[in-house]
């Protein structure tokens, strides 16, 4: 698995990347994002040029991702078009692109040309339009990499939380598309061991299921706004990270021995299901 860690401090990237975080996300995406996602608790961020520029200068075997804005043009607060962002984050030393909330063929296609090879790049497919668009010529086997976003495809979905398109098939059928098309893919977020609203153990279990090869590792996974001492979130990110990297070696000896419709994993997903269900449970109270 690939895991992913959002942050604009250089401190926390370079704890990151020395406790085995993949790729470290600058993520610049704001515009949009409050509205659609409003009332959801989700982070919202609106990293920077800069910022991009400074966590580059202190990471070196992690990638550095950016996730850009959806495609847009000149906004009024002057904030340049997609091509012109997508330009200045490459110069500023991006591995890895990554394109939020696009729902047309063109919007996808206009950020693939924008690259133009020289990055990665990552679709975060998190609309039911988008779902609909796996099969388009040139779209998603043009793309590097997918990426399911679970806030956003639930409210596309007309759900009321994040993991009940993981629950419901919806993700199943959408990851069953992109075998087809012999793509890498990752989804939506995860907890530390033992944390979370549906426990990580669950949802990587499902991840390995799924064929899920990527991850964004969320607030909950070390909530750094409330933690001063960076020895104490060095030592947060590590355990936690030991304690994935063991279950992803239970999920691959389970894979080898059982397939990923054996009983072990077919176990978790009906844990999954209660899991959510109980959520929602919790929500209508």
């Amino acid at each position: 698995m690939k895991y992913i860690y959002i942050t604009n401090r250089p401190e926390i990237a370079a704890i990151a990347q020395g406790t085995g975080v993949d790729r470290i996300c600058v993520d610049m995406e704001y515009i949009g994002k409050a509205q659609r996602q409003n009332g959801m608790n989700t982070a919202l961020n609106r990293h920077s040029f800069g910022d991009v520029a400074s966590i580059r200068r202190v990471i070196d075997r992690s990638e550095l991702l950016v996730r850009v804005n959806p495609i847009h043009d000149t906004q009024e607060d002057g904030y340049p078009a997609s091509e012109e962002e997508i330009d200045r984050v490459i110069k500023a030393g991006t591995d890895i692109v990554m394109l939020p909330y696009y729902k047309t063929e063109a919007e996808a296609s206009r950020f693939l040309e924008a690259v133009n090879g020289r990055a990665k790049t990552v679709l975060l497919l998190e609309t039911a339009e988008a779902a609909k668009l796996i099969d388009a010529v040139g779209v998603t086997d043009a793309a590097d990499e997918i990426h399911i976003g679970l806030n956003d495809l639930s409210l596309s979905y007309h759900e009321r939380f994040l993991f009940e398109p993981m629950s419901d098939g919806t993700v199943e059928k959408i990851c069953k598309k992109l075998r087809c098309h012999g793509k890498t893919y990752g989804i939506g977020g995860i907890a530390s061991p033992g944390r979370g609203l549906i426990p990580a153990e669950i949802v990587l279990r499902e991840h390995y299921r799924l064929g899920s090869t990527g991850a964004i590792l969320s607030r909950s996974f070390c909530n750094i706004q409330t933690i001063g001492d960076l020895a104490v979130i060095e030592e947060l990110f590590s355990r936690a990270m030991r304690g994935l990297r063991a279950l992803e070696a239970e999920c691959e000896q389970r894979l080898r021995e059982q397939g990923p419709e054996g009983s072990y994993f077919m176990k978790n997903k009906e844990a999954l299901a209660l899991a959510v269900r109980q959520v929602l449970s919790e929500m209508d109270r």
